[in-house]
């Protein structure tokens, strides 16, 4: 029976063999040496491993488990990444992206040049790329594009990008510890000095409050005011000379000498005080109070009804119907400026001003039924899935590739998550998701696919390093390091980027989480982590795009 579950053909067969590889690899992954290691790809090893001593699955049911997981895994790394996608086009972020699109140009480049020099097909080139530069979807891209286009599949994509995993994991952190030595960084001074220049800062709403001394303000509205500036603000409370501590509302008249409390973006603060009067120092507990002696209280409430998702938060009068501020709201751990335009989405949580019979009647309103985010929303992540293989499918041509191109079953599901998880609420689909749901979601996704990969490529591995594959281990670690290198010295000495900066901006640009963990734990400051989610959305996505490129390239 025990033969039967090892080397048999059963259903049983099937689970028991995904089962023990994930189970092995998984506990592998946590095995450290010198603080590095291989994480979840140790299940991809375990699968060659396995598949080479005969313990393999057919390759029907192995297909459908490889594509199933690798949706499953890239539609939740495009929820997680969806939201700062946009953003990341913005304001610094095209700075940072330009770097970190200069480190995937340049291992294209690289990639290509390897591969002319030494005669290795682009397609074996292709999967010793995603190994060099650690990115599994885009190991699944390449595969699932031969596999589309040719209808067979190709072992060596898998086995190059087995071969240069590793050293592509240890020589990026290599090259991030000899360019430090290269700077001759101290963290600590840097640390200090960009504190001095107030460079680092911290995007935590401001919370403020200034006496009005401009005369033009006299007898304006809140609403007036805010339209005026034009800046990320709320005035959140007033306090009259001689009178009680009063709820503003857009219709509140600001006087001279009045005292306003407000809550602004950093960035902001400066300009809005400067435009209001003069900053003092409040005991915040005067602003607890408001006329009657009627105590403030302040709480988070969760947006869970699905009707609110989607909605503007002035579109909700929360001030004129509840006679509440709202000053505040957190997504995603991210604070964010309670202003008008905001769309709401379902697991936001809103920092509510008022009385407390106020605050209960607008959690009634919001849902703050923490039981409901506990409940998966099927519904939009299955439609996100279906409309994601249907774009994937899609035949289009690129001008200079004589086949026509398909974003496939990587890059269409990759797609439709980043939309939706942006602009799904506007079409009231929830795509909210606990942080431990999405984990799982992902998890096991990556989990099936790698054991996918490695219990079939495993029948041909030794044969593969015995037939030139070790050479294909120090091309990955050329296709890792010198990108890497040419990078940082250019965004170090020509564009005077801070060590702390440049490092979490060349994590990001390799998509890298495990040399992100190596450089946060020698920061004193989050710049590596704002630096690495910067550029890990637009990077991710290009990393899946250009691996289908090079294979219909090389088709």
């Amino acid at each position: 029976m025990f033969a039967e579950l090892l080397f048999g053909s059963s259903t049983a067969h099937i689970i028991f063999i995904l089962a023990a590889t994930i189970a092995l690899g998984t506990l592998l992954g946590k095995i450290k040496i010198g603080g590095i290691s291989l994480g979840v790809t140790w299940i991809l090893f375990v699968g060659i491993a396995l598949g080479h001593f005969g313990m393999g699955i057919d390759p029907k049911v192995l297909g459908f488990v490889k594509e199933f997981g690798l949706i499953l895994f890239i539609y939740s790394v495009g929820l997680q990444v969806g939201p700062g996608f946009f953003a990341s086009l913005k304001q610094n972020g095209i700075r940072l992206n330009v770097m970190a699109l200069c480190v995937l140009l340049l291992g294209i480049g690289v990639t290509l040049a390897i591969g002319a020099i030494s005669g290795t097909s682009l397609i074996t080139m292709t999967g010793i790329l995603s190994g060099a530069v650690t990115n599994t979807p885009s190991l699944g891209s390449a595969q699932q594009t031969f596999l589309e286009t040719t209808g067979a599949n190709d072992p060596s994509i898998a086995l190059g990008y087995a071969v240069a995993y590793p050293l592509g994991v240890i020589g990026l952190i290599l090259a991030l510890v000899l360019m430090r030595k290269l700077f001759r960084v101290d963290p600590v001074k840097e640390n200090a000095r960009l504190q001095a220049e107030h460079i680092i800062e911290t995007h935590d709403p401001d919370r403020v409050t200034v006496v009005i001394t401009n005369p033009q303000l006299d007898g304006k509205k809140v609403y007036d005011i805010a339209r005026l500036l034009n800046r990320q603000f709320v005035i959140s409370r007033m306090l009259r000379p001689g009178g009680d501590p009063v709820l503003a509302d857009a219709q509140t008249e600001i006087r001279l000498g009045d005292k306003v409390f407000f809550v602004s973006d950093p960035r902001d603060t400066e300009a809005v005080t400067t435009f209001l009067g003069e900053r003092i120092e409040m005991d915040q507990a005067v602003w607890d109070r408001i006329s009657g002696a009627t105590e403030l209280v302040s709480r988070r409430i969760l947006v869970t009804k699905g009707k609110i998702n989607g909605k503007q938060l002035g579109s909700l009068q929360l001030r004129n119907h509840f006679k509440v501020n709202v000053t505040r709201v957190n997504r995603a751990g991210v604070d964010l400026i309670a202003s008008p335009s905001l769309s709401l989405q379902v697991g936001d949580r809103l920092t509510v001003v008022g009385t407390e019979a106020s605050i209960n009647a607008v959690a009634g309103l919001l849902g703050n039924s923490s039981k409901r985010l506990r409940e998966p929303n099927l519904i939009p992540m299955f439609i996100g899935i279906l409309l994601g293989v249907a774009l994937g499918m899609i035949p289009f041509h690129i001008h200079g590739i004589p086949l026509p191109v398909k974003l496939g079953l990587a890059g269409g599901p990759l797609i439709v998550a980043i939309l939706l998880s942006r602009f799904g609420a506007r079409f009231h689909l929830v795509t909210y998701t606990t942080m431990s749901a999405s984990l799982m979601l992902r998890e096991i996704g990556i989990s099936l696919f790698l054991a996918a990969v490695g219990l079939a490529a495993g029948p041909e591995f030794i044969s593969t390093l015995q037939g030139g594959g070790l050479a294909w281990v120090g091309y990955g670690f050329l296709i890792t390091v010198i990108p890497i290198l040419l990078v940082g010295l250019l965004g170090r000495w020509v564009f005077k980027f801070n060590y702390f900066e440049l490092m979490g901006t060349l994590s990001g640009s390799m998509t890298d989480p495990i040399a992100l963990s190596f450089v946060s734990s020698n920061s004193p400051n989050d710049i590596p982590a704002v630096s690495y989610s910067t550029v890990y959305p637009l990077t991710m996505f290009l990393r899946v795009v250009s691996a289908q490129i090079l294979i219909l390239a090389a088709l």
